[in-house]
């Protein structure tokens, strides 16, 4: 079976080693030694001032959002993961939402200005698949309309944009480490701050509101536990590696797809890219299924990352056209990608593509 993806694991004796320290203290959360750790090397490898670390990404969004005080409309875009917008809407806030470009599939930055009004008080956009988002015209937008601009970075992890961190951007950036990202931590998540305040207050906020006994804000449990920073900590060392492995595999995609009518990305210029996401758009969704149906049958399994629209999710109370998204959506589909792909593998999945194209 080969899947979309395949999370890495350090060797056990590895991860026992970490396991072995906290049986030693019994500090097993509640900010212990290995998550203090953890953000401390995170921030360092991330080149970022403040990290926190947190229990999913999601959360994180969440976070972001209540530690900046949110509470009207959200500018954010309708090709992401549905968490992007739950997290506005668990967070009592309306998602807003814009159109994305045909080029990049992130936000369209000539969309955003006209879907600003009164009650707009931030910009949620989302680097896509680890491509960055226009930040040069977000941030610009965002000073303007004194709106605050939060970047869910949840597949940019180690992602430059003209030599700098693109988790520098805007407001607070997020992170996911879902055990499917390139770094995981089996289960968590982060939030970049840029100012010591702004990282006192999420501090506060992902515990429980207090610090000791002294209480200062509405709060929930956003922390994570030793066990998970002991994962992380295990497989930041790997991430260099993991990214060189992924881009030869992408490289292999890229010679034996290329010209066959159907499109590909490619990262901007000046920008390290990680190799996240290996995504491919085909003429319509009836090539689309074609294909997926012919990889299954060989137990191969991609993904419809990302499906549908999330304009069109069916507990949002209004409906708002995005006519590209909605269009993009049904066409692209992510083909399997990690570290341990084989070569073997990626020229079936390329020939299995190309004998539906050429038998359509």
């Amino acid at each position: 079976m080969i899947n979309v993806t395949k999370s890495s694991l350090p060797p056990l004796d590895e991860y026992v080693r970490y396991l072995e320290k906290i049986w030693a203290t019994h500090w097993l959360t509640n900010h212990g030694p290995l998550v203090q750790e953890l953000e401390a090397k995170l921030a360092e490898y991330l080149d970022v001032p403040y990290i926190h670390y947190v229990s999913n990404g999601t959360i994180a969004i969440q976070i972001a959002l209540r530690a900046l005080e949110i509470k009207g409309e959200v500018i954010t875009t309708p090709f992401s993961y549905v968490a992007t917008t739950n997290a506005i809407l668990w967070e009592h806030c309306r998602p807003v939402f814009v159109d994305i470009d045909t080029r990049t599939f992130c936000m369209d930055p000539q969309k955003i200005e006209a879907a600003i009004t009164e009650d707009t008080q931030a910009i949620l956009a989302v680097h896509v698949y680890g491509y960055p988002a226009d930040v040069s015209t977000i941030e610009r937008l965002g000073k303007k309309y004194n709106l605050k601009v939060i970047y869910d970075a949840a597949h940019a992890f180690g992602c430059k944009l003209n030599g700098f961190s693109l988790l520098n951007y805007g407001d607070l950036s997020t992170l996911s480490f879902h055990a499917t990202k390139l770094f995981h931590t089996v289960e968590g998540g982060a939030i970049i701050a840029h100012t010591p305040q702004m990282a006192d207050t999420i501090n506060k906020i992902k515990s429980f509101g207090h610090l000791g006994d002294e209480y200062y804000t509405l709060g929930v449990n956003g922390k994570n536990s030793e066990f998970h920073a002991a994962m992380g900590l295990c497989m930041l060392p790997r991430v260099s590696a993991s990214i060189q492995m992924r881009r030869l595999i992408c490289e292999t995609y890229d010679a034996e797809l290329r010209d066959i009518g159907i499109v590909l990305f490619s990262a901007p210029e000046h920008f390290d890219y990680n190799y996240s996401y290996y995504p491919v758009v085909f003429r319509d969704e009836a090539q689309l299924l074609a294909v997926k149906q012919v990889l299954n049958l060989h137990q191969i399994n991609p993904r419809r990352y990302f499906f549908p629209s999330l304009n069109t999710l069916p507990f949002l109370k209004t409906r708002q056209a995005c006519p590209v998204s909605e269009d993009i959506s049904s066409r692209v589909l992510c083909l399997p990608l990690y570290d341990s792909l084989e070569q073997g593998s990626v020229l079936q999945i390329s020939g299995l593509i190309k004998e539906v194209l050429s038998s359509n």
